[in-house]
């Protein structure tokens, strides 16, 4: 009964809409034309409002997702991020557009005037669609003269939103023609709500703020950089007329590749200013006259100071940005540090003056040898092909000839064009094949450098090696043996074992009975000159002189385990091997974990991580990260100022290893040194670390590869090679007196001191001028690790 109750009510609905219908036709058809067109407009314009809803809502998927209210509300921009130095200095950027957001007042007016003028004169009158310019651009296709009639806020929505590229289309999208009518509409919509939701001032901000100016300038403040080398508050008139002329076409009318249409276009923006009155014509006639005038540099990402740094800083900060949903590249932060410009420039300027020169004797040394060889100095067969066969041409042409290897051969000995490394212009162009480009690549020496305050971990300089360009695998993490350097650790377990530095042992023969692996194995290791004198000696002064035979009576008696514990506590993290030649610097380790070491000694034995940033904030100044120190005691307060005084005497014991020092002007500042130089077997590595009481610098030398080394400690142990580069370094800094903060002597003991330190080995009477600084390689047993 009900169902047919219903039934009867639509059906007289039904026949009342169709009575209206028709009385709707026959009141059309009687009413006057005017009447009619009224209502034929009302009813397209519903249907427009209708249409614009849909596609706003995206009714059925059929036109694809428009930016919503909260996108507009808090619109995102990839912005690039800023790194500052401690001393306040902007050293790079990391980014993916390279874009600095500016305020409206920091834009030149006239540069504001100039973009309304050319691509939205009615922009201060219209709600975000200029109706006028519609009416008016479709007058002109008809006289086939097609143009645009963006406005500001629309093209403002294209460049911010990117409508047509990262919006789905919906349906209707795929049907040809539709795409750009739906993609207009968004843009539409999108205008008017931003009007709604911003001012005028606001708008344009944003829009200097997002535009792409070409040449990866991305924003007002990077397309003023690259271009004129200026802010945008500097803007002169016809540069403005450049920027917004570009606008239109960003290759077309780039100045730099095409300066000639570049010029046109920025006269007929001049002319376009003229006639609206924004300058004289007598102006305009003037400004069209002066040639265009570029300081053109586009910046990179890898453009700015302290490469290797830098690159740390990405790595360092990894997990934390993956925690807290933060990307470097795009989020706009400013990123402090504690590297100091200053220092910076100082260790890399000692890095190429030093290296220059282990470069010239490396060579002199090989001349036209190859250096590449084995533990029995010969040459290492197919040493080269096996690097080449590592490349990604090599692996390319594997590909192109998978069944030809002669091919690949004759391709990769073919000359070519290609750039190369040379320590007079940096990079150089020169025609090579790609084996005889590795031959000449691989002779090269290498380095890290890296400076710490102790007190903090700051880390204020680092080097990563000789250039960034050809070499960005980073020295200062890489591991190598680290040789008579680890003997810090030797030596100060001993003295958290009771002994002093002025206890004594003799120099004489030692085997090492060990079990590795359920073998049986014995350890005979001998000093760098590889004689024993018998002599007795003081712990201080064998340290200085690196007198092998008795690091390793010394190891032997306080453990391997002990020695390794005492590194892991003051600043080692690399795993080391557990076996009795580890107490020569067998196992790898990194710079940056000995230096951190060694500035746990001058710390009063209390270990800070390495810190390479300080701060973090966000684009809207917010801080978003603050570094927290984390202090440990690692040493006992006695062992670490008995291991200072132990380091001091490399400088102060009769032929110690860190003598060198004196030859450089480090000594006129009031300030007191230590250090400890050493060099793996074969001279494959070369390492010193410097302390002061305020600084850490410790630097290493070597080939890429291990089998690429000088052939005699004369020219290749730490002394000679690793050692200059801190006293070049130190000079330069002292010298300096706005960083006459890192002047200071050793300070007294704080508390008292049980065991004797104060003890001198007496200088012979008669010293032969000939005898050179005691070398401090490791000689060792076939049957080591080594």
């Amino acid at each position: 009964m009900a169902k047919k109750i219903s039934s009867q009510l639509l059906h007289k609905k039904w026949k009342s809409f169709v009575s209206w219908r028709k009385k709707c036709k026959a009141s059309f058809k009687k009413a006057p034309w005017y009447k009619k067109l009224l209502r034929i407009g009302i009813n397209l314009t519903l249907l427009f409002f209708l249409y614009l809803f849909l596609v706003d809502i995206n009714f059925l998927w059929l036109f694809g997702k428009s930016p919503g209210l909260l996108s507009i509300s808090n619109p995102q921009q990839n912005e690039a991020s800023e790194i500052y130095s401690a001393d306040g200095k902007l050293i790079g950027k990391y980014f993916r557009e390279n874009r600095t957001p500016v305020k409206y007042e920091e834009i030149a007016p006239i540069m504001i005037k100039t973009l309304v003028a050319t691509e939205d004169e009615r922009f201060y009158e219209h709600m975000g669609i200029d109706v006028q310019g519609l009416f008016a651009a479709a007058k002109d296709m008809l006289h086939g003269k097609a143009r645009g009639a963006s406005t500001i806020s629309q093209q403002l929505v294209k460049n911010m939103f990117k409508t047509r590229s990262q919006y789905s289309k919906g349906l209707f999208g795929y049907i040809p023609g539709f795409n750009l009518i739906i993609m207009k509409t968004k843009e539409w919509i999108t205008a008017v709500k931003i009007e709604l939701f911003y001012n005028k001032q606001e708008i344009l901000t944003m829009y200097f703020n997002t535009v792409d100016f070409g040449s990866n300038a991305y924003g007002i403040k990077t397309a003023c950089k690259t271009y004129f080398n200026n802010n945008p508050i500097d803007l002169k008139i016809e540069q403005a007329a450049t920027l917004v002329g570009l606008l239109k076409a960003t290759t077309t009318y780039n100045p730099r590749i095409n300066p000639i249409n570049s010029k046109k276009r920025r006269n007929i923006v001049l002319d376009n200013l003229a006639k609206q009155n924004i300058i004289s014509q007598q102006e305009c006639d003037s400004l069209k006259q002066i040639p265009i005038q570029l300081q053109y540099k586009v910046e990179q990402n890898y453009d700015g100071q302290a490469l290797y740094f830098r690159e740390a800083i990405v790595e360092s900060l990894k997990d934390w940005c993956k925690e807290n949903e933060v990307d470097l590249y795009s989020d706009g932060l400013k990123i402090y540090t504690t590297l100091d410009t200053r220092l910076q420039k100082y260790a890399e300027d000692a890095v190429e003056k030093q290296m220059k020169i282990v470069q010239r004797n490396f060579d002199n040394h090989w001349n036209n040898e190859e250096p590449w060889r084995d533990e029995n100095q010969q040459v290492i067969a197919h040493f080269i092909e096996d690097i080449a066969k590592r490349t990604s041409t090599y692996k390319n042409l594997a590909e192109k000839y998978p069944n030809n290897p002669d091919s690949i051969w004759i391709v990769l000995n073919t000359p070519h064009k290609m750039k190369v490394y040379d320590y007079k212009i940096g990079e150089r162009d020169t025609t090579l094949s790609t084996m005889d480009s590795i031959r000449y690549m691989e002779r090269f020496m290498h380095t890290g450098f890296l400076a710490m305050e102790p007190n903090n971990g700051f880390v204020k300089a680092w080097v990563g090696d000789i250039d960034f360009g050809f070499w960005k695998y980073d020295k200062v993490t890489s591991k190598r043996q680290p040789g008579s350097t680890f003997k810090l650790f030797v030596y100060a377990t001993a003295m958290n074992k009771g002994l002093a530095p002025c206890d004594k042992r003799r120099d004489q023969y030692i085997a090492w009975d060990y079990m590795e692996n359920g073998e049986q194995k014995r350890w005979i290791p001998r000093n760098a000159t590889g004689e024993y004198t018998g002599d007795t000696m003081t712990l201080k002064y064998a340290f200085a002189r690196s007198f092998n035979s008795v690091a390793v009576q010394i190891a032997k008696e306080v453990g391997i385990e002990n020695i390794i514990r005492t590194a892991y506590a003051m600043g080692i993290n690399t795993p080391l091997n557990s076996i009795p030649s580890v107490c020569l610097g067998s196992s790898d380790v990194s710079l940056i974990e000995l230096v951190n070491s060694y500035c746990t000694v001058i710390n009063d034995g209390v270990r800070q991580e390495p810190v390479l940033v300080t701060r973090i904030e966000d684009k809207d100044g917010k801080v978003i990260y603050e570094y927290q120190q984390e202090s440990k005691q690692a040493l006992p307060y006695e062992t670490a100022f008995l291991m200072t005084q132990m380091l001091r005497a490399g400088l102060t014991e009769p032929l110690a290893t860190s003598q060198a020092l004196w030859a450089y002007d480090l000594f006129r500042h009031n300030t007191e040194f230590g250090g400890k130089t050493g060099t793996s077997s074969n001279h494959s590595d070369a390492w010193f670390v410097g302390v002061t009481p305020k600084l850490v610098g410790g630097a290493w030398v070597g080939g890429e590869h291990r089998c690429i080394h000088f052939r005699t400690g004369k020219l290749g142990e730490g002394s000679k090679t690793a050692l200059p580069i801190f006293g070049y370094f130190m000079e330069k800094v002292l010298d300096d007196e706005s960083l006459k903060n890192y002047r200071a002597k050793f300070p007294k003991p704080k508390q008292k001191i049980s065991k004797s330190y104060l003890c001198q080995t007496p200088y012979p009477k008669i010293v032969d001028d000939s005898i050179d600084v005691v070398a401090d390689t490791i000689l060792v047993g076939s049957e080591s690790n080594n």
